[in-house]
């Protein structure tokens, strides 16, 4: 859960994104046919859902069925288990899809840093470059 912590202590900090920005890469870089994700919910359901701020995210219109269900079988809360499974599955979803565009944006970085280091070792004449064969022996 912390990895990306300890990573940042203790590694290089400038190939380790901040989970708190937005990526520095574009969303569809190595993938032309990605499309960007979209709410389903709009900000006027959420609003009068009264759903909190930390709860206003991809996933919102299951919370909001949710919590519909259960308003209306007050007594019977095991009646929602359906829209309470469906809202956690997107819940983990989402997760899932944040851990890969964060280790996506950080192996980003790490190619960005070895490809800046190889063209700073090529143009000091210092990297891999070609060896005359009689050199070689």
């Amino acid at each position: 859960m912390g990895a990306h912590l300890v990573r940042r202590y203790l590694g290089d900090p400038s190939v380790e994104p901040d989970p708190q920005r937005m990526p520095t890469f574009p969303a569809d870089y190595g993938f032309p046919e990605r499309k960007p994700r979209e709410m389903v919910a709009t900000q006027q359901e959420m609003i009068d859902a009264q759903l909190k701020l930390q709860q206003r995210d991809y996933c919102a219109h299951y919370l909001i069925r949710l919590l519909k269900c259960k308003r209306d079988s007050f007594p019977n809360f095991l009646a929602c288990k359906h829209e309470r499974h469906d809202w956690e599955y997107c819940e983990h979803l989402d997760y899932v899809m944040r851990m890969k565009e964060y280790e996506r944006e950080r192996r980003l970085l790490l190619r960005k840093k070895r490809r800046e280091k190889k063209e700073a070792e090529a143009a000091r004449g210092q990297g891999q470059g070609e060896v005359a064969p009689e050199v070689a022996l």
